[in-house]
């Protein structure tokens, strides 16, 4: 088998057009390079120059050798280029999924935008799931990403979940709903509305944490009589089929006829989280740190 160094060496004489100088230019000594292409053209069965006594000529054997020996090369550095890149998390595709209550827009997509702009190696794979849905991908190795709504009401074993940011709640409601003119509402006013989202038994996120809030105010929210946990759950609301607390950011993707009105409950508040399998690649910690603007989560 030849080595990439015999590779090196035929080409440089080739190039050069005297084994001295492509001995100069290898900082090796004229003999040493004189037994490595014998070497080689020992293992080939066949001679790569014709020795003269003014400068070694390519056979027709190396006339043939010599564009593929430089492919070979350049294959061999691109290969270890992309290698490095990978390691040093330049290069590289991440799948990325986020729940339906959390859309790309506003800091996350600038944050994204920002870190593809100085990363051009690296692209995304974006798709959506419900926050357990992330959880299970994750664990199984399927995901490298996730963004989703706490709580999480069952952990993965193996799955890191990091708080990103905090926003506020506010109330979903068609434009020609009784209170779409308020100024602010209070929880305690929808008891008698029809929530378009009600918690799954076994699923957190928004649903939950809103169920929550409406607990805590002595009543369990009233489910409409069409509901979706999707971000079709706007044109549910558009439609006057209900209403629903969602998160400040889901004003960027709601239609014209929803409105979005304060709540005066302090509390209203969700919290964004991501979620990545332990112990990360370097292309996914610097992914992280872009978007926690943090070097201490992995």
């Amino acid at each position: 088998m030849l080595s990439t160094r015999q590779l090196r060496y035929f080409v440089e004489i080739a190039e050069c057009g005297s084994f001295s100088a492509a001995a100069e230019r290898l900082f090796i000594a004229q003999s040493a390079l004189s037994r490595q292409i014998k070497d080689m053209e020992t293992r080939l069965q066949t001679p790569l120059f014709e020795r003269t006594a003014r400068q070694p000529r390519l056979t027709a054997a190396g006339e043939a050798f010599l564009p593929r020996a430089r492919n070979l090369l350049n294959e061999l550095t691109q290969a270890s280029a992309m290698a490095t890149d990978i390691g040093h998390g330049q290069l590289g595709t991440l799948r990325l999924s986020h729940s339906s209550t959390v859309p790309i827009s506003g800091r996350l997509l600038t944050d994204i935008s920002t870190y593809l702009e100085r990363q051009p190696g690296v692209s995304l794979d974006i798709g959506k799931l419900s926050s357990e849905a992330q959880l299970e991908e994750l664990a199984e190795g399927r995901l490298d990403l996730g963004l989703l709504r706490l709580p999480v009401l069952r952990q993965r074993e193996g799955v890191q979940i990091v708080p990103l940011f905090t926003e506020r709640l506010l109330l979903a409601l068609p434009a020609s709903h009784r209170l779409a003119g308020a100024r602010t509402v209070e929880l305690a006013q929808l008891q008698d509305e029809a929530f378009i989202s009600i918690p799954h038994p076994q699923r957190g996120g928004l649903s939950y944490l809103c169920a929550d809030l409406c607990m805590r105010q002595g009543f369990f929210p009233k489910a409409a009589r069409v509901m979706s946990r999707k971000t079709t759950q706007l044109q549910l609301i558009q439609a006057g089929f209900g209403i629903a607390l969602l998160p400040e950011s889901m004003q960027d993707i709601a239609p014209s006829g929803v409105r979005f009105l304060p709540l005066a409950d302090a509390d209203c508040q969700s919290t964004v989280a991501l979620a990545y399998r332990q112990s990360p690649s370097a292309l996914l910690q610097q992914f992280i740190q872009a978007l926690t603007r943090k070097s201490d989560l992995c």
